[in-house]
């Protein structure tokens, strides 16, 4: 990998949209992994799956009641019911036996999802037989041993009449055998999982989730569980930045803290190589202070293109590719709002295009400000705010102070209020576009 710029990636005072569109072309779905059903969800699905049985697989009943011929039941009411002789039982998980049959005049007792006996085209329910109201009338419930049930060789009453396939669910009515269920680029949520267990998918192909190595650069930094001392502050980027990784679906690996020495970064740099990973995300060390040694040991491992991005917060942005494999590399700014920012515009989209995933952008909405919003410095601004409705509208307000060192900002929202980069001022009352967080 050569040393030199890649003057392909090297760009100076971008948008977001350029920056986000530059990022992407770096990225692709990645391979398919077979993971078991119970891995998959959140997933993408990289085969089409196709149903090896029709669903349900035989007619069955949708209520507890009788399966019944619909013919005989009509006319039956409240003053007139129709009486049928019962002539067998059928439980759940029960298969017709030779002679069972439901001819003019019978009825059979079943259960829910129980198959239909042969000759009953219609079910009716327990509470509109003599059965349920029986069980009404003594306020029983159906699993008392005293409930009242008509025996085989009894007769029940029927209080209303049904249809042909009233309260029967017919064997293929949801999937046909052979039948394409779900298609490539399906994102497996727990709809998906259930289809999937419904025609015997227990091993899914999907695109495997992305691996990430974490970084945070800065001598300041401690860990959280030690108490900082003079000058220094605990490391949350990697705890956030990790957390953000996990919710979109990747699997995220903290390599902890890297010193402000050259030395030091890139044996960091290194390790992270070492896990094989599609992506290294660092925090600090990517503006032009004396520290900020993060472009300087890209330079020395790959091809690195230092971004000023038309963003608040986050304005240092820095993308590039490492080691022999050329590995994504996304260079966030230190402080802790910037850096959960940048995540979100750049990292998430990255993660989501290589899970197989479509839809890379979060949802937006518009929404009338309840508070002036000011930006200043020509740059887009993504300000932490919270939505809700007020009289069937959406309404926003921001979280308070929107210093990018005020993590709580980012605690408090449920969307970033987003300021074009050509607009300084908008009043009370007026409209705002803003990114859902959730």
């Amino acid at each position: 990998m050569s040393q030199q710029h890649d003057q392909s990636i090297v760009l100076t005072g971008i948008s977001v949209a350029e920056a986000r569109e530059n990022i992407l072309r770096y990225f692709s779905p990645l391979p398919h992994v077979e993971v078991p059903l119970g891995e998959s969800l959140g997933l993408v699905q990289a085969e089409d799956i196709y149903a090896d049985i029709d669903i349900p697989p035989f007619a069955n009943s949708s209520m507890d009641g009788y399966a019944v011929r619909a013919e005989d039941t009509q006319g039956a009411s409240d003053g007139s019911p129709v009486r049928l002789r019962v002539v067998g039982y059928m439980p759940a998980g029960a298969a017709p036996q030779p002679g069972d049959f439901v001819g003019p005049g019978a009825a059979f007792r079943i259960m829910t999802g129980a198959p239909l006996p042969p000759g009953a085209d219609a079910v009716i329910r327990f509470e509109d037989t003599s059965e349920g109201r029986a069980l009404d009338n003594t306020h029983l419930l159906p699993q008392d041993a005293h409930a009242p049930s008509p025996k085989t060789g009894e007769d029940v009453l029927l209080y209303r009449s049904v249809e042909p396939g009233g309260s029967i669910r017919m064997a293929g009515e949801d999937v046909r055998q052979g039948e394409l269920v779900l298609r490539a680029g399906t994102i497996v949520r727990p709809a998906e999982v259930g289809v999937l267990a419904s025609v015997g998918c227990m091993l899914v192909k999907v695109h495997r989730r992305p691996r990430v190595a974490v970084l945070a650069t800065g001598d300041e930094l401690v860990e959280p569980d030690q108490a900082p001392g003079p000058g220094k502050i605990r490391n949350s980027n990697n705890y956030a930045v990790a957390a953000q990784l996990a919710s979109w679906g990747a699997v995220p690996h903290n390599l902890g803290i890297a010193r402000d020495n050259l030395e030091h970064l890139t044996a960091k740099l290194q390790q992270a190589l070492a896990l094989e990973p599609d992506l290294i995300v660092s925090s600090a060390g990517v503006s032009v202070g004396d520290h900020d040694l993060v472009k300087e040991a890209l330079l020395q491992m790959g091809e690195v293109g230092v971004w000023r991005v038309r963003v608040r917060p986050g304005k240092p942005l820095l993308f590039g590719r490492l080691g022999s494999r050329g590995v994504p590399f996304l260079g966030l700014p230190g402080n802790p709002v910037s850096s959960m920012v940048g995540m979100e515009l750049f990292g998430r989209p990255a993660v989501l295009k290589m899970l197989g995933k479509q839809d890379l952008l979060r949802p937006t909405i518009t929404a009338r400000t309840l508070e002036p919003l000011s930006n200043g410095g020509g740059r887009e601004h993504y300000m932490r705010g919270i939505i809700t409705t007020e009289e069937g509208e959406y309404v926003a307000r921001t979280t308070g102070n929107q210093g990018s060192g005020i993590l709580t900002s980012m605690h408090l929202a449920n969307a970033l209020l987003i300021i074009p980069e050509d607009v300084t001022y908008i009043e009370a009352g007026q409209t705002v576009r803003a990114m859902l967080l959730d």
